[in-house]
């Protein structure tokens, strides 16, 4: 257990039956980068149950926050889609993981594509103020199967609309493009389709893809990921890690349990 801190919870806030979001205490020493994930979970007959999470939260922020999808028999989720403000959850010493801007070679827009959960570390960096600094344009698209599972989200990306110091950096630089497969809305289709036909970029008024200029995160799920890898790929994009950087990164650390 000495590899965790335990952490108090703050609050939960429940989106839809399927997912939620909670804040937790931060201990002064955890350090993190924005899109890093740190293994999370609970005490469990006196042994630690752990999964993979990304803080959506930022790393100037005191306060810890997670965007969690519920399973219900999931060894984890069960049980951490019922914590109540006030519980203990532990927390893991070191964050790390693929989805740094370090990782990218300098470019002009960054394109943050996510389904799901996948939203959560794309979260944590557009509170970056760096990030606005080293790119003229971010585009965040979120794909989710249900409107009802956009509302985190646009919760997040309003709140940064509002804030004193974002707001304006905000208007300039970040698109936001939700986008749903299972009912009417404004943007319809999976994201892997709207970018190899082009209608994301038509939607925003911008150009396509352009290797030149654009630099890509992708998380979400196994099968969006891997075509947008061999998408990518097929184009000339190079994937980058810590040691190599390029022009996609990946994160492959999280499974939906």
């Amino acid at each position: 257990m000495s590899a965790f801190q335990k952490e108090t919870v703050l609050s939960v806030r429940h989106w839809t039956d399927s997912l939620f979001s909670f804040t937790a205490t931060r201990d002064p020493g955890f350090r993190f980068q924005n899109g890093q994930f740190a293994m999370i979970g609970l005490e469990v007959e006196g042994r630690p149950l752990m999964r993979a999470y990304s803080m959506a939260s930022a790393n100037h922020e005191e306060a810890l926050e997670f965007f969690s999808i519920k399973v219900q028999d999931g060894p984890l989720t069960s049980r951490l889609q019922k914590i109540r403000e006030g519980d203990i959850i532990l927390v893991g010493r070191k964050a790390t993981g693929t989805l740094i801007t370090g990782n990218l070679i300098p470019g002009r827009r960054l394109l943050l594509l996510s389904t799901g959960t996948g939203l959560a570390p794309f979260a944590s960096l557009i509170k970056d103020p760096d990030v606005y600094e080293n790119y003229e344009t971010i585009v965040l698209a979120h794909g989710c199967r249900q409107v009802s599972e956009l509302a985190y989200g646009e919760h997040v990306v309003d709140g940064l609309r509002k804030h004193e110091f974002f707001g304006p950096l905000i208007r300039d630089k970040l698109v936001y493009y939700p986008t749903v497969t299972r009912e009417p809305f404004r943007n319809r289709g999976r994201i892997t389709d709207l970018i190899a036909s082009n209608q994301l970029f038509d939607d925003i008024g911008q150009s396509g893809l352009d290797i030149e200029t654009d630099r890509i995160m992708l998380c979400g799920s196994p099968a969006m990921l891997e075509e947008l890898h061999a998408m990518f790929s097929a184009r000339g994009f190079v994937e980058g890690n810590h040691s190599q950087p390029g022009y996609f990164v990946v994160e492959k650390a999280f499974v939906e349990r």
